[in-house]
């Protein structure tokens, strides 16, 4: 029985790997394992390690490794409690198959241990490209450490293949969140209101920001900015998920905590939400505004605007239904009057999701349970012949 183990260290992220953990649950060929780790574990975070448990899933470990920092030192020492800590879960689990999914430190961490651990390593979303944030490096040094890739579009699979990667190896499958938009069972508007305490308003917008952390000390500028913005907007109801543990994510997390304290009549955040109320308030929202991955990756399914601020997403394959814009008054303004306009909400309904239809999930189940593993530590460089 092969033994995949699945590690998963935010709650964005495990929304993505849900459907493809059940499939593999399921299945009784393959002895399904999973790590939690980095703000799973955190209160701060909101303790989403819950979320797994409640949907079903037994976690076979845990690794601690958040400091209470988001400091440059502390980021690089939390990577190194996590690589002891995968170091002694993969030791005790022995698994044929580490998954990982994305681009996050905690994830680079628990790749290196089982590189080292000679383990192979599937990793899911690789070959897209985040020009503003470390999470750029990261996701290219997991390709070159992972044995099997499964990514989102052609564009991503020719990337992977251009960093030397054998194409029998790499898989373009689409985008897994695709899967969980398919696999959800949306909630009604009386039920997502019921479900968030909170009623909706004519306009309503989901506001998702993190820091851009290839740039030295903008995130209290930039969202300084979004605030003024969208304080300005009429009829509009304002939710809040607030930033990740990266650099100077809590200053965007006090940021809204403030922001909020003063407009309870309109707003209101979360730390975190399950992914089937995160994926049943699209449906009720005009746009996600920020600089968030689900504005380009799921939001086009749902036919709804995406505001993408800044820098942090450049680089991504994106839909018709994302407008780009500088993080400044001016440029953000600009972009809600583009979001409004009849000529826009106009064309969202013909919008096409480049992650694909779904079916993500079966396929790579498929393929990590049949790939032969004889072997596959040992890669060698696939060299692209190129033409004057």
């Amino acid at each position: 029985m092969r033994k995949i183990c699945i590690v998963t260290g935010t709650r964005s992220e495990y929304g993505l790997l849900k459907t493809l953990i059940k499939e593999l649950s399921k299945d009784n060929k393959l002895k399904l394992q999973i790590i939690a780790t980095g703000m799973h574990l955190s209160y701060e975070f909101g303790l989403t390690y819950k979320t797994i448990e409640n949907d079903g899933f037994k976690i076979d470990k845990k690794v601690e490794m958040l400091l209470s920092s988001d400091s440059r030192v502390a980021i690089s020492k939390s990577m190194g409690l996590a690589q002891i800590g995968f170091s002694d879960a993969y030791e005790e689990l022995k698994p044929d198959l580490v998954v990982v999914l994305g681009d996050r430190f905690e994830i680079f961490s628990a790749t290196t241990s089982a590189m080292i651990a000679r383990i192979p390593i599937v990793h899911i979303h690789g070959g897209e490209t985040t020009e503003g944030v470390i999470d750029e490096a990261i996701r290219h040094s997991i390709t070159k450490m992972s044995h099997l890739h499964f990514c989102a579009t052609n564009e991503y699979r020719d990337r992977i293949i251009q960093l030397g990667e054998n194409p029998k190896r790499v898989f373009n499958v689409g985008g897994l969140g695709i899967d969980s938009i398919k696999n959800s069972k949306l909630l009604t508007k009386s039920e997502f209101e019921k479900s968030i305490n909170f009623k909706l308003n004519i306009n309503n917008i989901f506001i998702i920001f993190h820091p851009t952390t290839l740039e030295k000390a903008t995130s209290e500028i930039q969202f300084r900015e979004l605030l003024s913005v969208i304080d300005k907007l009429k009829d509009t109801n304002l939710f809040f998920i607030k930033s990740n543990a990266d650099m100077d994510g809590r200053v965007i997390n006090q940021m809204i905590d403030k922001y909020i304290l003063n407009n309870q009549n309109k707003a209101i955040s979360f730390k975190t939400l399950t992914q089937n109320i995160f994926l049943s308030a699209m449906k009720y929202i005009n746009a996600i505004v920020g600089n968030s991955s689900s504005g380009l990756l799921e939001a086009p399914s749902f036919k709804i605007g995406t505001i993408n601020i800044g820098d942090r997403q450049r680089g991504r394959i994106r839909a018709k239904s994302v407008i780009d814009c500088k993080p400044n008054f001016k440029d953000i303004e600009k972009a809600f009057k583009t979001l409004y306009s009849n000529k826009f909400q106009n064309s969202l309904k013909s919008v096409i999701n480049p992650y694909g239809e779904g079916g993500a999930s079966k396929k790579i189940k498929k393929i990590i349970k049949t790939f032969k593993l004889d072997g596959i530590l040992k890669k060698e460089f696939y060299n692209l012949e190129f033409k004057n």
